[in-house]
């Protein structure tokens, strides 16, 4: 515990240091779903533990662990963030993941598309169809928190966007991209959305945009990723992204996926019943 009433110093993922913030600390356990009573309760353990040089991620855990103590459900959306990095790390599960949050929010969703452009061809992550919006989605995945998005990818990306429409407007049959998009779990640097702005690129991340950022999406419609469980293991988290199932809400239809990896039913209905509490919004 730390005594001697200076300003806690902590470490980012980045390295970078930056003083210890009670109230961040409060606002990211009030966004778990928890109390305002278990908030300050947990705060107030977490900050009595503080030392100078703690790293983020000492801090998350510690609060993880005494969410989790109280209840699954508001661990689980804690740890969001967490969870997201862990659909790594061959990226699919990310696109997979992107796909339904289109897909929930009313578009007419393909992903793995192979597009013609006019010099190349591209393959695609995502396409999205609806209300005259025809968007092409590359998505960006780190496996590693603490790596930004830099300028370079949505440069690239949108040189590929180019092309594709450049293509489609020749053939006027066709329906044009109208939409380009790069989507990243991490956060994209100042250079990267200031040419996002200026070419018309839209840039989804964690945060950004504000208050519409992954995090936003994935409270709003209840798309949380099986990655998010405290009850499941490594092990059926991994079988269950190997057979395509992401999001949690699919566990909620097709729970004979629990039955596959031999769970017993009193654990089974934990799981279920931590899912059906995250699902609700």
């Amino acid at each position: 515990m730390e005594t001697t009433g200076e300003p806690i110093e902590i470490v980012k993922y980045s390295g970078e240091r930056a003083k210890f913030s009670i109230n961040k600390l409060k606002n990211s356990l009030q966004k778990s779903g928890a109390g305002e009573e278990l908030v300050d309760e947990i705060a107030n353990r977490v900050r009595d533990e503080l030392y100078q040089g703690i790293s983020t991620k000492e801090i998350y855990n510690r609060a993880f662990a005494l969410l989790k103590k109280k209840e699954n459900a508001f661990a689980s959306k804690y740890k969001l963030k967490k969870a997201i990095y862990e659909l790594g790390p061959t990226g699919f599960p990310f696109e997979k993941f992107v796909s339904a949050l289109f897909l929930y929010s009313g578009y007419k969703v393909k992903t793995g598309q192979i597009l013609q452009g006019k010099c190349v061809t591209h393959e695609v992550d995502v396409v999205a169809e609806k209300d005259g919006h025809y968007i092409i989605v590359e998505c960006k995945f780190h496996s590693e928190e603490g790596r930004n998005c830099n300028v370079k990818i949505p440069l690239y990306i949108h040189s590929r966007y180019r092309d594709i429409r450049e293509f489609y407007g020749q053939n006027k049959n066709e329906d044009k991209p109208n939409e380009g998009w790069v989507a990243t779990n991490t956060r994209f640097t100042e250079d990267a959305l200031e040419y996002g702005k200026c070419a018309g690129l839209h840039l989804l991340s964690w945060d950004y945009p504000i208050g519409n950022g992954l995090k936003d999406r994935i409270d709003r419609l209840g798309l949380y990723p099986v990655t998010v469980s405290t009850l499941l293991t490594q092990r059926e988290k991994d079988f269950l992204l190997s057979r395509d199932v992401v999001l949690c809400r699919q566990l909620i239809n097709d729970n004979f996926y629990l039955d596959h990896l031999g769970i017993s039913e009193k654990r089974k209905k934990r799981i279920l019943n931590e899912i059906n509490l995250l699902c609700k919004h």
